[in-house]
């Protein structure tokens, strides 16, 4: 689970940071809202943290530029005003919910898991291609037109790579994009990697007989296509 906190109190900022990390969570930092919204627009997290008074783009600004762009990520509005106007304006402009300063790490923690839910029950329990689907909750890719299902067991990065691929199974996805999707926007591993987890992707499709295929489009990157067996 890949966060993206938007805070300029440095204090505070590392603070969340490192509690999020101590959960597990991915998490990538911006001080300033421009550099902030550059950030969502990538349309690289699975959930936004944001306050509301920044410099340059307030947090007000952010969200409404992302949600008028497209970006659906769920928005945690962070702000030190309790005002029932600002929760109003924050709600309206995109956020999907509010925490006011200060605020105990429980609630937001409890409140970023409501949102995990949230998103996870708007989309497909299982997402789906041809004859595969992912479970999430046993991370495991299966083969759905036998009985039982054919099923083999992912990594962690297996995993994000193919919901990655499935979840956008009408575009042909860069492989700059899947490796920022998947090992993060400030991480500077190697594109390689890419490589590297679609072969073990490509032999798990194999092992379970599947008819998909991942398929490379030399200059563009990659998709997911069926054979019609």
């Amino acid at each position: 689970m890949r966060i993206l906190l938007i805070e300029d109190e440095k204090r505070m900022a590392e603070a969340l940071k490192g509690l999020l990390e101590a959960e597990s969570y991915e998490v990538d930092v911006r001080t300033e809202g421009d550099r902030g919204l550059e950030a969502v627009l990538t349309d690289l997290y699975d959930i936004v943290i944001l306050d509301v008074t920044l410099p340059g783009l307030s947090g007000f600004e952010v969200a409404k530029e992302a949600r008028d762009a497209g970006i659906q990520t769920p928005i945690l509005m962070l702000t030190a005003k309790s005002g029932l106007d600002d929760k109003v304006t924050g709600l309206d402009s995109g956020a999907d919910d509010y925490l006011t300063k200060p605020f105990l790490s429980r609630e937001l923690l409890a409140r970023l898991r409501a949102l995990v839910r949230r998103s996870r029950n708007e989309e497909e329990a299982e997402p789906r291609f041809g004859d595969i689907a992912l479970n999430a909750g046993e991370r495991t890719l299966l083969k759905t037109d036998t009985e039982p299902p054919a099923s083999v067991r992912l990594s962690e990065k297996e995993f994000r790579v193919m919901e990655y691929l499935i979840l956008n199974q009408d575009r042909i996805l860069p492989r700059e994009l899947l490796a920022r999707r998947v090992w993060g926007y400030d991480n500077e591993a190697e594109y390689n990697n890419v490589e590297v987890y679609l072969s073990f992707l490509r032999r798990k499709l194999s092992f379970v007989g599947s008819s998909v295929e991942i398929k490379a489009t030399r200059g563009l990157g990659y998709e997911l296509r069926s054979r019609h067996v």
